[in-house]
């Protein structure tokens, strides 16, 4: 794979993302609106892959990541490229280097508007609308449906005990993933019969906090896995990542203060990635746009 590329009047090297100084990588995010800080960056450095388009004296034109769940599935997220460089095809070699590191597992992204024709040119296909919901919590939230179960916290040393249920609900075992962003995260379970049914975790992202991901078998119980958080954040800034169109859950948010701020669309190339099944677990929050 061509490691460098001549864009009209200028020409970008291929660098693995651990070289370059997480402040340019912060700058770039800045530069296209999108909220990470450098801890951020630091985690998702820490959780996955990745490569950034630098010119001849260190400017960072581009990035992409690549997040592997086992040996046969990866999330790509963080596909970021200046305007320059954008118009200038700097987006589709930034994908064909992450693509060439993938090999040949199965993959899922969440594309933004701008981005959505690369990735069908690519070969994805589309799945589901992700609706980001972020603002303000609410200082009283919605009532709450009836609980059904014990929530209770999760210490980080216990994360076994909701990693077989991620796996049913994500599709493959993330232990890895879960583990890094409990490090900063509180945890949450809802457990019926001595069983865990369902968890969230919340922990500071961007401008706030960030809820997700949670897991669960219905609305009613994503309902207060979110909630229980929720009410720790009156007043303060969060944000769901979420698949849900309507019910229960997507107003329930609503009526907490996280609106729709906009909308990403889950693709995949290789495997169907989304299988939901009645009264089995199921992603309501998501990790984050790039994690999936």
């Amino acid at each position: 794979m061509q490691r460098s590329v001549r864009l009209k009047s200028f020409e970008l090297v291929a660098r693995d993302i651990n070289d370059v100084d997480v402040d340019l990588l912060h700058a770039l995010s800045i530069s296209v609106r999108w909220p990470h800080r450098p801890k951020d960056w630091d985690l998702l450095r820490r959780a996955g892959h990745g490569i950034v388009a630098v010119d001849g004296i260190g400017r960072v034109f581009g990035s992409a990541m690549w997040f592997p769940h086992g040996d046969d599935f990866a999330t790509i997220g963080l596909v970021i490229t200046t305007p320059r460089a954008q118009a200038q095809g700097g987006g589709r070699w930034l994908m064909e280097q992450v693509l060439e590191q993938c090999g040949d597992r199965n993959l899922a992204l969440n594309a933004t508007h701008a981005a959505y024709p690369l990735y069908v040119s690519l070969g994805f296909t589309n799945e589901a609308i992700v609706r980001m919901r972020q603002g303000q919590v609410q200082q009283t939230l919605p009532p709450l449906p009836v609980l059904d179960g014990e929530l209770s916290e999760l210490p980080s040393g216990r994360l076994g005990e909701i990693t077989e249920l991620d796996a049913r609900a994500f599709g493959t075992n993330r232990a890895r993933l879960l583990a890094l962003l409990s490090e900063d995260a509180s945890i949450a379970t809802l457990s019926r019969g001595g069983e865990v049914v369902g968890y969230s975790m919340c922990r500071e992202f961007g401008r706030g906090h960030v809820i997700g991901p949670t897991v669960a078998r219905n609305d009613q119980d994503a309902v207060h896995l979110t909630a229980i958080h929720l009410k720790k954040l009156a007043g303060r800034f969060a944000r769901v990542d979420t698949r849900e169109r309507d019910g229960v859950f997507a107003e329930f948010l609503q009526q907490s203060g996280l609106g729709i701020a906009e909308t990403v669309t889950t693709m995949s190339k290789g495997r169907r990635f989304l299988n939901r099944e009645n009264n089995e677990p199921w992603v309501y929050g998501l990790a984050g746009h790039a994690l999936s």
